[in-house]
């Protein structure tokens, strides 16, 4: 076998350095390789002794690579093997820096041209390059920067946006905050309301269940069997929930609703807190488009009314119910009304059993602190 040019004879305070760079695993990957070929070229008595092909076959490197690692240690000393070398050119200056980044940043949250529903990276190429920001783009440089400052403008959210200093939207808030510190009376049970709607789907090809290695698979084709409407009422202090499935959702139905509310589920409470959010149909007339006068004004006096804000159906703990519904039991195909029905009150069964309950932590001081702008000034 062909001498080795180049002999990497260690002393142990060297020895000792690399054997701790490895121990410790801290380093990154070219690093440690170094220092594992140095060890294992080493000719001392605590070394190996291998030669670059013997070293290369165990550490899954080329038999170059470990000549390289020899020379240098033998031509530029051992602290030269462990750090890289300085560039001997300047960097290529980037593209976008400074005031043309802060420039492409504007410009792709501006809105965008005519008939487009937003930038994409070929327009922001192009359009950089028309107003003369750069004298040249691409969409691969484009793409980094936005990577780089973390922006995403072809994303949006669709959000409710409460009105800017509305007296009538902080009555409402403050209203409701009130009535979530009151403590806890069984004869007062505090009910918050809303519903929500559910698109039925049934497959019209069988599923394939999953297998070792392989997911579950769904066939992209289905069938439309229309929609239902999910009646949401939640005790947060309780931890009682309780969901009516209906076809729809009018006055009448939300009237119904009520009624089994307070005949059925609360026969015993004096008077029931409700909270809703402020729709058309939420109203005491309801009662009346549904019942008797007699009737209606019975079930309109079981109720202490309370409405969100319009824009501000957050203040509603049933529209989180409902999103707690909607990620563990309707985030999927559901054919028909029956098979909806069955698959909420096992939902429901397992929530109430654990009493799963709301802790709300938002009073009237945070609001008037954190939505300050949402007050009007004098």
């Amino acid at each position: 076998m062909r001498k080795q040019q180049y002999v990497v004879k260690l002393s142990g305070q060297a020895r000792s350095w690399l054997e701790d760079i490895i121990r410790k695993g801290k380093s990154s990957a070219r690093l440690q390789l170094r220092a594992r070929i140095l060890l294992h070229a080493d000719t001392s008595k605590q070394g190996s002794s291998w030669n670059d092909v013997q070293i290369s076959e165990a550490l899954g490197t080329y038999p170059t690579m470990c000549a390289r690692v020899r020379r240098q240690w033998m031509d530029e000393g051992l602290e030269a093997v462990l750090s890289r070398k300085k560039r001997a050119t300047p960097p290529i200056p980037a593209i976008f820096d400074g005031e043309k980044e802060a420039k492409l940043i504007a410009l792709a949250c501006s809105p965008p041209p005519a008939g487009r529903s937003g930038w994409t990276l070929r327009l922001l190429e192009n359009k950089v390059v028309e107003l003369k920001i750069v004298d040249h783009a691409s969409d691969n440089t484009i793409g980094r920067g936005f990577k780089k400052n973390q922006l995403k403008p072809h994303l949006k959210e669709q959000w409710v946006i409460p009105p800017e200093q509305n007296s009538a939207f902080v009555a409402a808030m403050e209203d409701v905050l009130a009535v979530y510190l009151r403590p806890r009376k069984a004869d007062f049970p505090l009910i918050c309301f809303d519903e929500a709607s559910k698109q039925l789907i049934a497959n019209t090809h069988e599923p394939i269940k999953m297998k070792p290695g392989r997911p579950a698979r769904t066939d992209y084709e289905y069938k439309r069997n229309g929609t239902a409407n999910l009646f949401m009422f939640f005790a947060p202090l309780e931890g009682w929930r309780h969901v009516k499935v209906t076809d729809r959702r009018t006055a009448v139905d939300y009237a119904h609703a009520l009624k089994d509310l307070a005949d059925k589920h609360l026969p015993k409470a004096k008077k029931i807190i409700l909270v809703q959010d402020n729709l058309n149909t939420h109203k005491p007339a309801s009662l009346y488009e549904a019942f008797p006068p007699a009737e209606a004004r019975r079930l309109v006096e079981r109720f202490e009314w309370h409405y969100s804000p319009k824009h501000g159906s957050w203040l509603n703990m049933a529209e989180s119910e409902l999103g707690v519904l909607s990620n563990q039991c309707l985030d999927r195909r559901i054919p028909d009304q029956k098979s909806l029905s069955n698959e909420i009150a096992a939902w429901q069964k397992d929530r109430n059993r654990h009493h799963a309950k709301a802790d709300w932590q938002f009073t009237t001081e945070d609001a008037r602190i954190k939505l300050k702008h949402l007050y009007p000034t004098f």
